[in-house]
């Protein structure tokens, strides 16, 4: 992104795949280059979030002011932290006492605690708006010309084998880069050039007239050795 915008070529949008997006990245490129990335946030993957019968985090009230987190029971958090294997997430922590007698305990967690993670203020916006817009077909269409990216990498790749140069050199490299996106945008534009039209065929000769109505086979080229050499 920083030698995009050394060359001046950045762009207002750039879509991405999801393996190489987060929160935090999309963040950072708006607030330093004025950039909006575009792909799809990883969603939930915890094990509140795989059963629907089991709180997830969502149905955990955040109020940012007072730096709490409440539960559906009402039960307030007691501890915040944010350690160094989970920044910049912030974890909250219940205590043991609200949630060993709590009725739904089993819907909830299966230890002592039940602990919440979760992005701070900005981030967290971020990651939630990002996944509401991801499920309109509005995002889901503008996304869907990053198909046209990933097929264009597989063809280089799976077509060229650009996973390896043939030659030595960051200069020679880069030649190789051109030529192979010469090729490719040749390839494609044969694809769209009308059809060359059929060969008409040739008119016989005389002799070739002559054979034919006299039902005397002949070769199908005039160019076939009848006679062995020597």
């Amino acid at each position: 992104m920083a030698n995009l915008d050394h060359r001046n070529l950045l762009s207002k949008e750039h879509f991405v795949d999801g393996g190489y997006l987060s929160v935090a990245l999309k963040q950072q490129v708006a607030h330093e280059h004025g950039v909006g990335l575009v792909g799809p946030i990883r969603a939930r993957s915890t094990r509140q979030s795989r059963k629907g019968t089991v709180f997830h985090r969502e149905a955990f009230t955040i109020n940012w002011d007072a730096k709490e987190v409440t539960c559906p029971q009402a039960n307030v958090s007691r501890r915040r932290s944010t350690p160094p294997s989970l920044a910049p997430y912030l974890n909250v922590e219940f205590s043991p006492d609200d949630c060993r007698q709590c009725p739904v305990k089993a819907a909830c967690t299966r230890t002592d605690a039940r602990k919440v993670t979760f992005l701070p203020r900005e981030l967290y916006d971020i990651q939630s708006e990002s996944r509401t817009e991801q499920q309109t077909q509005e995002w889901l269409s503008r996304y869907s010309l990053r198909a046209a990216i990933e097929s264009t990498i597989s063809e280089f790749v799976n077509g060229h084998g650009m996973r390896q140069c043939r030659y030595r050199s960051e200069e020679k490299a880069h030649v190789q880069y051109v030529l192979t996106a010469i090729a490719v945008n040749l390839e494609r534009v044969g694809v769209h050039l009308p059809p060359a039209p059929a060969r008409q065929p040739r008119n016989p000769t005389a002799l070739q007239g002559f054979l034919d109505w006299q039902h005397i086979p002949r070769p199908r080229s005039w160019r076939v050795v009848t006679h062995p050499a020597g």
